[in-house]
């Protein structure tokens, strides 16, 4: 579970994260925290990391001629910054994420905004080819500072039972 605290030794412990497959709740919406405030600065890196040359999310002088005024975050930067603060809440229990599906870009995200996210459970079943796994479909929304979804998608992924070996080996 979430924010566990484990008792591994006298006086040691350790945090830990994630849900299992048994933790799952079709229904359950878990609220990510921290926030996130996104910078022109971080825009700027992702752009040139992925090699992304459209002239909105970096020439000022450009954007300001554009129907927003302004430069926007690339699209895929807000995706993948959603995709993260959900890892705890979804996924850091994952043998592997499955795909990404239904993904919308709803209002531009603008530097300075705040990012915030919420994942809603779909759908969990047992996995038909691993006994330690099941399959678990959420939906994650993105909300910039005053409420309004941003961006949203579905993501399927296998993950874990309570109990697979993984975890021992590692030290979870």
């Amino acid at each position: 579970m979430v924010g566990t605290v484990k008792q591994v030794g006298e006086n040691r412990f350790r945090e830990g994260f994630g849900r299992f497959y048994e933790d799952f709740e079709v229904g359950h919406i878990y609220e990510h925290r921290p926030n996130r405030t996104i910078t022109q600065t971080e825009n700027i890196w992702f752009t040139l990391l992925t090699m992304n040359t459209h002239p909105m999310h970096f020439d000022e002088e450009y954007a300001k001629h554009s129907e927003f005024g302004r430069c926007i975050i690339a699209s895929p930067f807000t995706l993948s910054v959603l995709v993260g603060m959900s890892v705890t809440d979804v996924s850091q229990r994952a043998i592997a994420n499955l795909g990404w599906s239904e993904i919308r870009m709803t209002h531009p995200l603008f530097a300075g905004d705040t990012l915030s996210g919420e994942t809603e459970v779909l759908a969990k079943r047992e996995s038909a080819s691993r006994s330690n796994a099941g399959v678990v479909t959420v939906k994650t929304r993105g909300f910039n500072q005053n409420g309004v979804v941003v961006c949203e998608f579905e993501r399927t992924a296998l993950i874990a039972r309570r109990g697979y070996d993984v975890e021992e080996k590692a030290g979870y």
